[in-house]
């Protein structure tokens, strides 16, 4: 999957943890006559390692996505390698798209949208256009910003798969009070009654 690719043709990196789905999109752009999938992962750390070895034109990646997700993986590849992202997703909760946008992102979509149109949108931000859906613009415009801090955000996004405080303090080299301090502005801000509901309130908006 990574050998040349002539000239001309678009050189696409597929990531989407959903086998069934990945297998669809790579064989059904793959049909495109100037589409050629090199390379696909299903988790965001396999298509980080796999954008820097293929050096892909696009990297489509969808939003949730074990290990890191979407935006995350994106950040890391577009700070190496020399490609554009289309970040795919289920679930378009509103302040996705900021955070997709400030990462540099180029392009967004449902995944409900057809294989057909997908590649016009693939196209499209390979001239170096960017897209967004349109409803998920909408939805964006509409939304409520966060209140949170860069840092309050940060803790709450690691408490969503780490169970204590120390663990918590110890990914993000800060001492236990201070995480404590962070989650309890959190949920202040949130009006929560834990740091498990701030963090899925956090989510649930797409803040995280």
């Amino acid at each position: 999957m990574t050998d040349a690719t002539p000239a001309g043709r678009i050189r696409l990196l597929l990531a989407d943890d959903e086998h069934l789905i990945r297998g669809a999109l790579e064989a059904l752009l793959g049909l495109e006559p100037d589409i050629d999938v090199v390379a696909s992962a299903d988790n965001g750390v396999t298509a980080i390692e796999l954008a820097l070895a293929t050096n892909p034109d696009i990297c489509l990646l969808d939003l949730e996505m074990p290990q890191a997700d979407g935006l995350e993986a994106a950040a890391k590849i577009l700070a190496a390698v020399n490609t554009r992202v289309i970040i795919v997703t289920r679930h378009a909760r509103p302040g996705v798209l900021r955070r997709a946008l400030s990462s540099k992102v180029s392009g967004f979509v449902p995944k409900s949208t057809p294989a057909q149109e997908l590649a016009v949108v693939i196209r499209a931000v390979a001239a170096g256009k960017r897209y967004i859906d349109p409803e998920i613009a909408a939805a964006a415009l509409t939304a409520e910003r966060s209140p949170l801090t860069d840092r309050e955000l940060e803790t709450l996004r690691i408490s969503r798969s780490t169970t204590s405080v120390a663990q918590i303090a110890q990914k993000l080299h800060l001492a236990p009070g201070t995480v404590r301090n962070y989650l309890s502005s959190a949920m202040i801000k949130l009006d929560a009654a834990s740091r498990h509901e701030a963090a899925e309130k956090a989510w649930q908006q797409g803040w995280i």
